[in-house]
């Protein structure tokens, strides 16, 4: 410390010492110290010092903040600014920016000509600070007496039998620059080629002997000779270490050979911003329905769960046909309806994956509404789709909708991705290896093939999901990274994509073949009913769907009459229906509904005999156990919804009968899964609270603090004297007029009393409304149950 009294003398003192704003700044980077509101300033640093939440707040810290802090560990004290920009070789304002960040996140404190780092920090970078070594005096204290003497033999200096000195003695050289520059320059060639190995780090290296005698007169290796004068200085019989002084000088005198003050600039191509945000417009249309389609799907047909959670691998395989994608493609849709909570486990005994209730309340939302709701999902989900088909380290399978794809950094990863594509110019598009290294600037600490990975598949997934068109990000995204709560977030995303998703076509060209053609994506509900009426041949920009008799029955099953299927078709039709469409509705209506199946265990009913008799003839229908009761009736041993697909598989076309004769309706009730809420993130770092939260976090800690200050001396906490209930409502009305904070003595009913430190708001039907400085929010509090009032000293 310097001598200027009004300096603090801790961390503690100068966070103390900080404006509220300066405060609140603190716990919006560093929104762990809030969990829960610390009593007072002093518990802040404490927890701010602690080993974990020190190393979240480092491991968010960009390449170049981290080589700031190693010119502060390394510099010697005291530190000032100035000496930070000599060791990095940096001159520009970006060191001033990167001291306020250490500085605002509590990772730097003192003044600016004495500028300190909390010892966490010096214990979390470690022995070897920019892969230097430790300062020669600490190495050469470690030799032995003899050894030493040698080195300041091989040194030309005369040992004086102090080891302490000596050590002194040939750090104080190794520290001038011009006498080491003179000791390099006399070393031979492969000599100097070693200490080159050593010297961009780590500074310790493997050798047999490493405490062998070495003399400078009769070294007869490279390393010989170097141990011989100090330039290395053995640990173990095995490790030799370079000198942090002498890796200092031949790094030119700078902490690191290359300061990276600015992050790489990743090559790009440009597009044309009005063509991403077009391309990208109809992924997030295709997003909602395909999401829509796969939960109808599963809706009908439900998937089991697997005994371990997740989706089988046939399922898996399944939803490429059926979503118009990849492997990978289908598991990210199913699992960003999970995470959006539209999808869950049934509850039943033969648990299965069906929508739920919130499907259906998400189905009618307009589709700018749902897709913002979906990526907003992703965005923040720590399920990690792009893991689904790899293998554990056990070597299991990793399945969609399953436990085993949680990871933690994945939201922070996809944020970070996305704010490096829209720091670039609108229709810039990076490349991959670009985006990595950037990304390896932005978070060093945290860097490995699962964080490149992570890229990678956010880079992939966006693309799929409509958030970028063509590698660029789309503008309508940028309400995701302005800091908005959730649904503020949503509904903003919301208005700015509208414009750019393809308006829904309400007609589709019939062609003679059986086919329909939509050239263009459709409306949900002639979607759905085209879907019924006829089967998916193509999906794409543009879908292709054939009518055949099956499917016409599958809509006549349902409740469709002929004429419906006329008039639907009539009507979405932009060319004439075809004739042999037509002839296909009329025939297949014709023979619809003419043969019956009931339950007896079932019997078939028709007031054609000749089709019966047609049934019974047919070799195949010998397993039916079919006899005949009546001209018009046949009775048949197995189950009647059995009887309806075998008589089917034989080309009939019958369908089932109730008990008073009329057609059963094969319409059922949607099946839905018990509800849910959404899979909450587990966020590595908690998310930066709101300024109402702040803003009483802070008032918590000054109150702390006070309360700190007005405990006498014995330690007891100043207690409010007993008063009149009349002299009790008029302190506390004098202080809601003034706006003061008090003390207030309050009986809980157990008689107990305790002192809350409160600012009153409000005081109405008996009940004191009031800010309490200890819960940090807002309660009620009985008038009649408080003892007394004493104010407390503001300053």
């Amino acid at each position: 410390m310097t001598g200027n009294d009004s300096a603090p003398r801790s961390l503690a003192d100068d966070l103390r010492a900080r404006a509220d704003d300066e405060l609140a700044a603190l716990l919006r980077a560093r929104p762990d110290l809030l969990v829960p509101v610390p009593a007072d300033v002093s518990q802040l640093a404490s927890r701010a010092t602690t080993r974990a939440s020190a190393v979240r707040a480092l491991d968010r810290l960009d390449r170049f903040t981290l080589q700031v802090v190693d010119a502060l560990v390394i510099a010697p004290a005291p530190v000032s600014p100035d000496a930070v920009r000599a060791a990095l070789g940096v001159a520009d304002a970006t060191v001033d920016k990167a001291l306020v960040t250490l500085r605002t996140q509590a990772l730097l404190w003192g003044p600016d000509d004495d500028l300190r780092l909390p010892r966490i920090v010096h214990e979390i970078v470690g022995p070897h600070p920019a892969g230097l070594g430790p300062p020669a005096r600490q190495a050469l204290l470690a030799l032995a007496p003899s050894r030493l003497a040698a080195v300041m033999s091989g040194l030309g200096l005369s040992a004086t039998g102090d080891h302490a000195g000596d050590a002194e003695a040939v750090a104080a050289l190794l520290s001038d620059d011009a006498a080491l520059t003179a000791l390099l320059a006399e070393l031979t060639d492969d000599a100097r080629s070693a200490l080159a190995a050593l010297t961009p780090g780590p500074p310790t290296g493997r050798i047999d002997d490493a405490l062998r005698e070495a003399d400078r007169a009769t070294a007869r290796t490279p390393i010989d000779l170097l141990l011989s004068v100090g330039l290395l200085v053995p640990v173990d019989s095995t490790t030799v270490v370079l000198p942090r002084e002498v890796a200092l000088h031949l790094r030119g005198g700078l902490v690191h050979a290359e300061a990276q003050p600015a992050p790489p600039v990743p090559p790009v191509t440009e597009r044309t911003p009005v063509t991403v945000d077009r391309t990208a417009g109809a992924g997030a249309f295709d997003l909602t329905r395909k999401v829509e389609l796969l939960l109808d799907t599963w809706a009908a047909e439900p998937p089991p769960v697997l005994r371990t959670g997740g989706l089988g691998v046939r399922d898996l395989r399944r939803l490429p046909d059926l979503l118009d994608t990849d492997e990978a493609g289908g598991a990210l849709i199913a699992e960003v309806a999970y995470a959006a909570g539209l999808v869950g486990a049934s509850e039943d005994l033969d648990e299965v994956w069906l929508p739920t209730p919130e499907f259906d309340v998400w189905r009618r939302e307009e589709p700018a509404r749902r897709w913002a709701a979906l990526a907003h999902a992703w965005l923040t989900t720590s399920r990690v789709a792009g893991l689904a088909g790899s293998r554990d380290e056990k070597d299991r399978p990793i399945a969609p909708l399953g436990r085993d794809l949680e990871r933690p950094a994945a939201p922070e990863v996809r944020r970070l991705v996305l704010e490096e594509l829209a720091a670039l110019p609108a229709g810039w598009a990076p490349d991959l290896v670009g985006v990595l290294a950037v990304l390896q600037w932005r978070r060093p600490r945290r860097a490995g093939r699962f964080r490149d990975d992570l890229v990678r598949w956010t880079l992939r997934e966006a693309e799929q999901l409509g958030l970028t068109g063509m590698g660029a990000l789309a503008s309508f995204v940028r309400p995701f990274l302005e800091g908005r709560a959730g649904d503020r977030a949503v509904v903003a995303a919301a208005e700015a994509v509208r414009a750019s998703l393809p308006q829904p076509l309400d007609h589709v060209l019939l062609q003679a073949d059986l086919t329909a053609v939509a050239p263009g994506p459709l409306r949900a509900d002639l979607e759905r009913e085209l879907g019924l009426l006829s089967d998916v041949e193509s999906r794409g920009g543009a879908s292709v769907h054939r009518f055949t008799a099956g499917s016409l029955r599958r809509a006549l099953d349902a409740g469709r009459t002929a004429a419906d299927v006329h008039a639907f078709l009539a009507t979405i039709s932009r060319t004439p229906v075809p004739q042999p469409l037509t002839y296909l509705v009329d025939d297949v209506a014709r023979t619809h509904g003419q043969l019956r199946v009931g339950a007896a265990s079932a019997f078939v009913r028709c007031d054609d005999e000749t089709v019966l008799a047609a049934i019974m003839a047919d070799p195949r229908s010998s397993s039916l156990g079919l006899r005949r009761l009546a001209p018009t009736v046949l009775a048949s041993s197995i189950a009647a919804n059995t009887l309806v697909e075998r008589l089917r598989q034989l080309g009939f076309s019958p369908v089932p009968e109730a008990a008073d004769g009329s057609i059963v309706i094969g319409r059922t009730e949607p099946r839905r899964a018990t509800p849910r809420f959404a899979p909450r993130p587990a966020l590595a770092e908690l998310t930066a609270p709101e300024e109402t939260l702040l803003g009483a976090a802070v008032r918590a800690l000054r109150a702390g603090d006070r309360s700190r200050a007005e405990r006498p001396a014995d330690g007891a906490p100043a207690r409010p004297g007993r008063t009149t209930a009349a002299t009790t409502l008029a302190d506390l009305r004098e202080a809601l007029e003034t706006g003061a904070t008090v003390w207030i003595g309050y009986v809980d009913q157990h008689g107990s009393t305790t002192e809350r430190l409160v600012d009153p708001a409000r005081i109405e039907g008996g009940w004191l409304s009031a800010f309490d400085h200890r819960s940090g929010e807002v309660r009620s509090f009985a008038v009649h149950r408080i003892s007394g009032v004493a104010p407390v000293d503001a300053a």
